[in-house]
C-alpha cells in the first residue's frame, strides 16, 4: 500500500475511532443537478429510486413494537422484521415469503437494551433515541455485492449529487481468529466504481463485520462515509449507509457456516442523510427538527436554539431543547404504535424518557403545565404523511402525554417534601436512606429518575446510600423473577442449515389441512378425523437428522401432513397421539406441535422404534383440542363485543389461549368500568344464546385489504389467508357494500374455530389489569367454568349483602363491632381473591370499601363511649393530682389510649398511666404526661420502663406512648409506674 494511502487510512481511523458528532456547518460543493432540499423529498427519492430505476418492492415500516421477538424491546434497526427471511422461518405461504427485492423507511428506536442512545441524547448534535433508517434488501442472492454496491453509489451521487471525493469507504480487512479473508471483492467493486484507493480502506470484525446477536445470520458489511472537513487536514467522518452481505451464520460454538442463502441487508439514518443534503451543521438543523424547536421557543420563552453542546451551552438550554424535541418525537411514534408509558419492558423505557422530557421542559426551558402534549401535531405535521398511524391516533397520543407529564410534576413535588422530611431526621453524616430513595424512584411509588434523586441530594449535600440502594435493586429482580409467568419450555427447533437441507431437497412444507377436518354429530359433539401421514425426517434432541429413534429418546417427527394445530396465533399446540399404522397397540405421546419456516415438528418421547419411511395415524386430544376452539371463537367475540362497548377504534394489542383461560390485551383510554364489562359480557351472551353459524374460508389476501371492520393484527399473514365470520357467510361479510364486518365478528385468523357459537356455553370476565396506561389485560373463562364463577359470585354477594344487614342494625359493644369489621376484612379478601365476575368482583369491592369505613367509624364511637364512661369512673376514683396510675378493664388497646387521651383533657396537670389486664396474664399499656412536666419525664420512656418490667415492648412519643407485655403481678407493674413518676416528677 502507498505510504500517502497508509497516512490516509491512519487518519480515517482516528475519525472513525472519534464520536461522529457533527462539529461544524458542511461545505456545499454538490453537482449542479437539483438537490432534494426538504426532508420528506429525500426520503421520497430513496424510494422512487429503488422502486423505478432497480424494480424493488415498497413495504410499510413495521411497528416499533417487535412482532414475535421477545430478544428487542423496541424495533432498532430496518431488518427486525425481515428475521423469518434472515433465520429461514418464514411461513412459505405468507407474502414475506415471496419478497426479494424490498425497500422502505422503519422507523427505529434505540433507548434501552443492547443499543441504547438515551443517556447521550442531548449531549451532542447527532444522537437520537428515534430515528429513520432507509433501506434496500435481496433476499435469498436475488442480488449482492456488486448490484448492492452500485445503487448505493448511482443513489448518493447521482440522485442525491453528493461530490465523490467527499465519500469514503471502509471494508472488511479479514479476520484470521475467524479464519475469514478480507473482502477483496467488495473492495475491488469501489475501486472498479471510480472510488480512488487512498478513499478504500479496510477494517476489523469490530467496524466490518456485522452479526445480528450472540448468534445468527451475518457477514461482512461495507459502509459509506461522508467528510464533513473542507479538504483540509484529518478528515471528519461520519457513517452515511452500511452495506451488509449475509452469508454466513454464528453458530452455538461460536464458529461460523455459511448460510443456505445469501442476502443484502443495507441501512441509512434519514437523518444524517438530511444534514448532509441540506448543509446543516447537525441533524437538529434540518427541516425534520427545526419546526419543533421553532415551536419549543414559542411555548416556553427561552432564548433561541444555537446549537451549542458542552461548556460552551451555558445552563444546559440548548441540551434541553434537543432533549425535548428527540423525545417527544420518540413518545409520540411509540404510544401511535401501542407502547405507553408503563412500569416494565419497553413501557418502562418510554416512561423514562417522558420523564427525562418533563425535566428538562420544566426545569431548564421552565416550560408551562402542558407544554409536552402541545408538540403532539408539530410532530405529527412533520411525519404524519409518511406515517399516517400518527395522524390518527394524535389526540391519544396528546393527552396520554399531559396526563404523564402532570403526574410526574405531582410526583416531583411530593418527592421532596418527603426528601425534606428524611432529611430533617438525619445526623450530619449519615447516609439518605435506600429505603426512601427507592420508594421514590421508577422502581417505587413516586417514579423519580435515581439520577434526578442524587442530584436532588447533591444540591443539599447529602450523599445517598448506594449500597443499600444496590441491595434493593437486587432483592426487587430477584421477586420480579419469582412473580414473572412462567417461561415455557424451549421445545426442538430446526436450525436455519436444517431448514435450508430441506428447502434443498425439495421437501414441501407441512400440510396442516386436516387440522380443519372436524365437524358436528347430531347429539352436539365434535368429530376430529385420524390423519395418516408418513415420517419423512426424525431429529434428536439437539437437531441431528436421524433416520430412527428407539425407545425413551426425545425427538421431534416431520411428517408429511398432520392434523395438529401447531401453535401460532396466540393459540395453544395441539396435543395427542400417534400410532404406526397396522399396529394400533402402541401409542406415541405428542406433546406439541412447532412450526418453523412451514414445516410442523411435532414433539415425543419414543416408546418405541421409529424410523423414517414409516406410515403413521395422528389423534388429536379432543377434550384440549375442543377447549382451544372454545376459547378461540370466545376471543372473537370478545374482540368485537370491546368494540360495541368502546368504540369502533377499540384495538386488540395480543392475546393467548388454551383449553383453561383466555387472556386479551386491548387498548384502551382507561380501565373498564364495571359497566362496561358487563356489557362486554352480555354482548357476547347474546352471541352465544343465539347459537350462530361460525363460517371459514380461505381467501386472497388481498380481497380483505378494504372491508370496513374486518379485525387483523400486526401479524405475517398468509396468502391465501383464513376468514373466521360470526352468523355472516364469509363472501358477505368481504362484500364492502355489505358493511357486515361493522356488526358481527369478522377476523383473518389460522386457528381452529367451533361450528356454532352455542358450545361456548357461557363467557366470563374474572380479571382485569392496566399492564401499561392504554393498554388492559382482560382474563376470561368459558362454558362450566363461566358457570361456577358466576355462581361465586351471587354466594359472595349476598355475604356482603348480610355484612350490610348486620352493620344497618348497629353493634352492642366494642367486641362485636370488632367482630363485624373483621368479618368485613375476610369478606374483602374473598372477593378480591375469587374468580368470579370482574363487574361484580368491582361493585362489591367498592361496597366493601364504605361497608369497611362504616365498621370503623362504628368502633370508634363505641370506643369513645366506652372510653368517656371508664373516664368518669376513674376521675371518681382519684382526686385532683398530678398522678393517676390504674387499670382499667377494656379488651382494646385503642380505648385504652382513649381514656387516657380524655383524662389529661379533663385533667391537664395531671400525668396518666394505666393498665389494662387480658387474658393469661398479657397486659396493655398506654400513658401521657402532661405538658407540665419536666422535660426529662418522656410518655416513651416511662412506658418503656413499666413494659420493660413486665418483659414486653413500648413505643410512642415524648407527650403519648403505649405498649403491652405480661405478668401475673399487675400491682407490681403499677408500684414501678408509680416509683418511675414520682422520681421524675
Amino acid at each position: 500500500m502507498p505510504a500517502s494511502v497508509v497516512a490516509a487510512a491512519g487518519r480515517l481511523r482516528q475519525a472513525i475511532g472519534r464520536s461522529s458528532s457533527w462539529r461544524g456547518p458542511i461545505p456545499r460543493r454538490f453537482s449542479s443537478e437539483p438537490c432534494p432540499a426538504q426532508a420528506a423529498a429525500v426520503r421520497d427519492a430513496f424510494l422512487s429510486f429503488f422502486r423505478d430505476r432497480h424494480h424493488h418492492r415498497l413495504v410499510p415500516s413495521a411497528s416499533v413494537r417487535p412482532r414475535g421477538d421477545p430478544t428487542l424491546l423496541f424495533v432498532n434497526a430496518g431488518m427486525n422484521q425481515f428475521k423469518p427471511i434472515f433465520l429461514g422461518t418464514v411461513d412459505p405461504r405468507s407474502e414475506m415469503a415471496g419478497f426479494r427485492r424490498v425497500a422502505n423507511s422503519q422507523k427505529c428506536v434505540r433507548a434501552g437494551g443492547r443499543h441504547n442512545d438515551l443517556e447521550d441524547v442531548g449531549r451532542d448534535l447527532s444522537h437520537h433515541t428515534f430515528f429513520e433508517m432507509l433501506g434496500n434488501w435481496a433476499f435469498g442472492g436475488e442480488y449482492f455485492k456488486e448490484e448492492a454496491c452500485s445503487m448505493a453509489w448511482e443513489l448518493l451521487t447521482q440522485v442525491y449529487g453528493i461530490p465523490k471525493d467527499k465519500l469514503w469507504i471502509s471494508y472488511f480487512g479479514g479476520d484470521p481468529n475467524m479464519k475469514l479473508n478480507p473482502d477483496l471483492e467488495s473492495r475491488d467493486i469501489w475501486l472498479s466504481l471510480g472510488v480512488p484507493a487512498s478513499h478504500v480502506l479496510s477494517f476489523g470484525p469490530q467496524e466490518n463485520f456485522w452479526e445480528m446477536g450472540d448468534t445468527g445470520p451475518c457477514g461482512p458489511c461495507t459502509e459509506i462515509h461522508y467528510d464533513l472537513a473542507d479538504g483540509v487536514g484529518t478528515p471528519q467522518l461520519v457513517e452515511l449507509w452500511n452495506l451488509v452481505f449475509m452469508q454466513y451464520n454464528r453458530e452455538a460454538d461460536g464458529s461460523l457456516q455459511p448460510l443456505p442463502q445469501r442476502h443484502v441487508d443495507t441501512g441509512m439514518g434519514l437523518e444524517r442523510l438530511v444534514a448532509v443534503l441540506q448543509g446543516r451543521h447537525s441533524t437538529y438543523d434540518t427541516d425534520l427538527f427545526s419546526p419543533l424547536l421553532n415551536a419549543i421557543q414559542q411555548g416556553c420563552g427561552a432564548p433561541p436554539y444555537l446549537g451549542r453542546v458542552g461548556a460552551a451551552d451555558e445552563g444546559r438550554t440548548d441540551m434541553a431543547y434537543r432533549v425535548v424535541a428527540d423525545h417527544i418525537r420518540t413518545l409520540s411514534v411509540c404510544i401511535a404504535d401501542g407502547v405507553s408509558p408503563g412500569m416494565s419492558g419497553a413501557p418502562l423505557v418510554l416512561r423514562r424518557i417522558l420523564r427525562r422530557a418533563v425535566r428538562f421542559s420544566t426545569e431548564v426551558l421552565r416550560a408551562p403545565l402542558g407544554f409536552l402534549g402541545s408538540l403532539v401535531p408539530v410532530v405529527v405535521e412533520i411525519l404524519g404523511d409518511t406515517y399516517p398511524e400518527l395522524q390518527k391516533n394524535s389526540a391519544q397520543i396528546a393527552n396520554l402525554v399531559s396526563e404523564d407529564e402532570a403526574a410526574f410534576l405531582a410526583s416531583l413535588q411530593r418527592g421532596r417534601r418527603i426528601i425534606d422530611r428524611t432529611l430533617r431526621r438525619l445526623g450530619p453524616s449519615d447516609l439518605f436512606p435506600a429505603e426512601v430513595a427507592w420508594s421514590l424512584s421508577m422502581s417505587g411509588d413516586l417514579g423519580l429518575p435515581l439520577d434526578l434523586i442524587e442530584l436532588m441530594l447533591e444540591e443539599k449535600g447529602v450523599r445517598l446510600d448506594s449500597a443499600g440502594l444496590a441491595r434493593l435493586a437486587q432483592e426487587e429482580a430477584q421477586h420480579r423473577a419469582q412473580q414473572a409467568e412462567p417461561v415455557q419450555e424451549q421445545g426442538l427447533q430446526l436450525s436455519i442449515h436444517t431448514l435450508g437441507e430441506l428447502q434443498h431437497r425439495g421437501v414441501p412444507p407441512t400440510d396442516d389441512s386436516p387440522k380443519y377436518n372436524y365437524h358436528l354429530l347430531p347429539s352436539g359433539g365434535y368429530e376430529f378425523g385420524a390423519c395418516e401421514a408418513q415420517v419423512l425426517q426424525l431429529y434428536t434432541e439437539d437437531g441431528t437428522a436421524v433416520a430412527s429413534v428407539g425407545e425413551g429418546q426425545r425427538c421431534g417427527l416431520l411428517l408429511d401432513k398432520t392434523n395438529f394445530y401447531a401453535e401460532q396465533g396466540g393459540q395453544a399446540s395441539d396435543r395427542g397421539y400417534l400410532v404406526r399404522v397396522g399396529q394400533q397397540d402402541v401409542l406415541f405421546p405428542v406433546a406439541r406441535a412447532q412450526v418453523c419456516g412451514g414445516f410442523i415438528l411435532h414433539e415425543m418421547v419414543a416408546p418405541d422404534c421409529l424410523k423414517v419411511g414409516d406410515r403413521v395415524q395422528l389423534h388429536v386430544d379432543k377434550a384440549w383440542r375442543l377447549g382451544c376452539m372454545e376459547k378461540h371463537t370466545a376471543t372473537h367475540l370478545l374482540n368485537w363485543a370491546l368494540r360495541q362497548a368502546l368504540g369502533p377504534g377499540t384495538e386488540q394489542r395480543g392475546s393467548h389461549l388454551n383449553p383453561e383461560r383466555l387472556r386479551f390485551d386491548v387498548a384502551t383510554q382507561a380501565p373498564l368500568t364495571p359497566e362496561q364489562l358487563r356489557a362486554v359480557e352480555n354482548t357476547v351472551q347474546k352471541a352465544v344464546g343465539q347459537d350462530e353459524a361460525v363460517y371459514m374460508e380461505e381467501v386472497a389476501l388481498a380481497h380483505t385489504a378494504h372491508v370496513p371492520g374486518l379485525r387483523s393484527l400486526d401479524e405475517v399473514y398468509p396468502d391465501p389467508v383464513r376468514v373466521v365470520s360470526v352468523g355472516v357467510p364469509v363472501a358477505h361479510a368481504l362484500d364492502p357494500a355489505s358493511q357486515a364486518a361493522l356488526h358481527t365478528s369478522v377476523e383473518l385468523c389460522c386457528g381452529t374455530h367451533l361450528l356454532h357459537t352455542g358450545s361456548i356455553g357461557d363467557l366470563v370476565i374474572i380479571g382485569e389489569r392496566q399492564l401499561t396506561k392504554g393498554t388492559t389485560r382482560l382474563l376470561a373463562i368459558t362454558g362450566e367454568q363461566a358457570q361456577q364463577a358466576r355462581e361465586v359470585g351471587e354466594s359472595l354477594a349476598q355475604e356482603v349483602e348480610a355484612a350490610a344487614e348486620r352493620l344497618s342494625r348497629g353493634s352492642r359493644d366494642v367486641v362485636e363491632a370488632q367482630r363485624l369489621s373483621k368479618d368485613v376484612g375476610q369478606l374483602t379478601d374473598a372477593v378480591d381473591t375469587a374468580v368470579m365476575p370482574q363487574w361484580q368482583r368491582q361493585e362489591l369491592q367498592a361496597t366493601l370499601k364504605v361497608l369497611q369505613r362504616r365498621a370503623n367509624t362504628a368502633i370508634r364511637k363505641l370506643e369513645m363511649r366506652q372510653a368517656a364512661q371508664k373516664t368518669q369512673e376513674l376521675l371518681q376514683r382519684h382526686s385532683a393530682g398530678p398522678l393517676i396510675v390504674d387499670t382499667v378493664s377494656t379488651e382494646s388497646l385503642s380505648v385504652l389510649v382513649k381514656v387516657v387521651r380524655q383524662l389529661c383533657e379533663q385533667a391537664p396537670s395531671t400525668s396518666v398511666l394505666l393498665l389494662s389486664p387480658q387474658p393469661l396474664g398479657r397486659v396493655l399499656c398506654a400513658c401521657q404526661v402532661a405538658q407540665s412536666a419536666t422535660p426529662a419525664f418522656t410518655a416513651e420512656a416511662w412506658a418503656l420502663a413499666v413494659c420493660s418490667h413486665m418483659g414486653g415492648k413500648a413505643w410512642g412519643s415524648r407527650m403519648v406512648a403505649q405498649g403491652t407485655g405480661s405478668t401475673a403481678d399487675v400491682e407490681a407493674a403499677l408500684s414501678t409506674a408509680r416509683a418511675y413518676a414520682l422520681n421524675q416528677l
